[in-house]
Formats: C-alpha cells, structure tokens, sequence
C-alpha cells in the first residue's frame, strides 16, 4: 500500500513544517511500514544546524521514524483519528550525516504490542546504507 503526503495527512496530525515523511512507499497496518523523505536545504532546521555545513539533526530522523511507526499503527482502523506517542527511546544510534539532497529510507516495524502501547524497531537509510537505528515505544492515545 502506498500513501502520498495528502493521504499521510489524513492519518498523522502533523503538519508543515513538523510532516517529515514525503511518502508511505508499504505498510501493512499494525505491523509495518516503510516511507521517505527528501531531504532538502529548504528546511527551517537547516538556518541553524548548520549555518556552515547542513546536517540534519538526529532527533528529526528520530521523530520521522516515529511518524512512519505511527502510520503502521494509526492505520489500523481502531486508532482512526486517534495520536501516536513518544513512550520511549532506546539504543539509537547514529552511523552518517544526512545532508540535503539524501533520500532517507525509514522503515519501522512493530515489535511488542500490549493494547495501546507498543515496540518498533526503527531504521533509517541513505541509499541502501543504515544512517541511524534505534527502538521507539509508543503510547496510542485521543488527542484533547
């Protein structure tokens, strides 16, 4: 199953300039998912980190990880409409830069799932190489 960005926007709530994830290339609901993201030197971030040689934080390749899990998740149709949270981060890891003009392959799968708590052990690529792996609990909850 594919998904552009209109159709992510109907699943995650997150918006310009917080959306980073361009596309869901596969998923299966509940279990999986893989998307992308260009990585260009528009990017608000990049005013700053840095101004001298663009990098893209760490944490942002962290958190588009966990908007991919949170489609694999929020796909299922018991948490339509619903928000996926940060419980938890583990062993991340960072192996790259990633830069403008990378294409970050990010594939989440879930691991453990106990309700509306869960595991989903998160890679991130730049043409076929890991760039950063790491292991995000999540939390599925209403938004108020």
């Amino acid at each position: 199953m594919k998904l552009n960005s209109n159709q992510i926007q109907d699943i995650i709530p997150h918006r310009y300039p917080f959306l980073l994830v361009d596309t869901i290339e596969d998923m299966e609901p509940g279990v999986f998912a893989k998307g992308r993201k260009c990585v260009t030197a528009n990017e608000m971030h990049f005013l700053g980190h840095f101004p001298q040689e663009h990098v893209m934080p760490g944490v942002l390749i962290i958190e588009a990880l966990a908007q991919v899990g949170a489609i694999a998740i929020l796909s299922e149709p018991e948490y339509k409409n619903q928000i996926a949270y940060f419980g938890g981060i583990k062993n991340a890891r960072f192996k790259q830069k990633v830069v403008p003009g990378d294409v970050l392959e990010l594939e989440v799968t879930l691991t453990k799932r106990k309700g509306p708590i869960g595991v989903g052990d998160a890679v991130a690529r730049v043409n076929g190489k890991v760039v950063t792996t790491a292991e995000l609990t999540f939390a599925v909850g209403k938004s108020e």
